[in-house]
Parts: structure tokens; C-alpha cells; sequence
């Protein structure tokens, strides 16, 4: 990176309070969570990695979602749509996340197999998954919103 080079960021937006972008270093100021992971590549087979970030929950609740989290069937409507640097997309369910329902420990990595990701930008990491297709990297945005009825 040079001096005029920002360093990658997130932008979680879509129903939030408070939209904002997090540099991989201000992900790392969020409590660390750890995962070894193996998941099928279609091109390389099977894959093993040991992840450490926070929680995607965790990153989120910063932006404030326009979510009332005392009520439950309510936040069965949302999802969050994760984009990487490349273009890819995948989506979650709020439910999948949220501790009240599926809880999984899906991670905003910042180093992957003890390396940081500071200049490729962070790493969504989903342990649940025997497909590695929801592993974006270089992250670069968050949305959050409710399916339109």
C-alpha cells in the first residue's frame, strides 16, 4: 500500500442506524473468535484453514440494524448480503446468526493461517458449510435489510 492507498474496509449499510466502514484493524478491536475449518473447493478439493476475527453478529450490531431484537418472528425477514473486492456475493439469513436462532459463529476473519489480512481485506468464514462457496475474501460490503413483501 502507498502513502495515498486507503487500507481495505467493509461497508455495512442497507436498514442500519449507523452506516460505516471498518479497516480490517478496527474489526480486530472487536472480541477475536477462532475457527479451523475444512470445506470442498470445486477446483482444489478440500481445504483446511484456521481463521481468527470476529464475529459477523458482532460486526454488524456496530452499524445498529434497524431490527427490533426484542420481538423474534420479526427478524426472521432479514438478510445480509456479503460482497468481496471480485464481485462475489452470498447470502445469510439473520436467523443464522443471531443467537436467538441458529447462533453459528460466522467470522469476519482479519488473519488467515496466521496471516493478516490487513492489505486483501477480510474474510467471511462459515463453519457450518461443506462448500467453500460462501468464503469470500476481500470483503468490501454488508448489506442488511428486511425481504420486501
Amino acid at each position: 500500500m502507498t502513502a495515498t492507498t486507503a487500507p481495505p474496509a467493509v461497508r455495512f449499510h442497507g436498514s442500519v442506524d449507523a452506516p460505516l466502514r471498518l479497516t480490517v484493524a478496527q474489526l480486530r478491536a472487536l472480541p477475536a473468535h477462532r475457527a479451523e475449518v475444512s470445506f470442498d473447493c470445486l477446483t482444489d478439493g478440500e481445504r483446511r484453514h484456521r481463521f481468527e476475527g470476529p464475529k459477523l453478529w458482532d460486526a454488524v450490531r456496530e452499524a445498529r440494524p434497524r431490527i427490533d431484537l426484542r420481538g423474534r418472528k420479526q427478524r426472521l425477514r432479514f438478510l445480509l448480503a456479503v460482497t468481496g473486492a471480485d464481485g462475489h456475493c452470498a447470502v445469510l439469513s439473520w436467523a443464522e446468526i443471531d443467537p436467538d436462532f441458529g447462533g453459528q459463529r460466522v467470522l469476519l476473519a482479519t488473519s488467515a493461517d496466521g496471516a493478516a489480512l490487513d492489505r486483501a481485506g477480510p474474510q467471511l468464514v462459515v463453519p457450518a458449510d461443506r462448500c467453500g462457496g460462501r468464503y469470500i475474501g476481500g470483503v468490501t460490503e454488508v448489506w442488511i435489510g428486511p425481504v420486501a413483501r
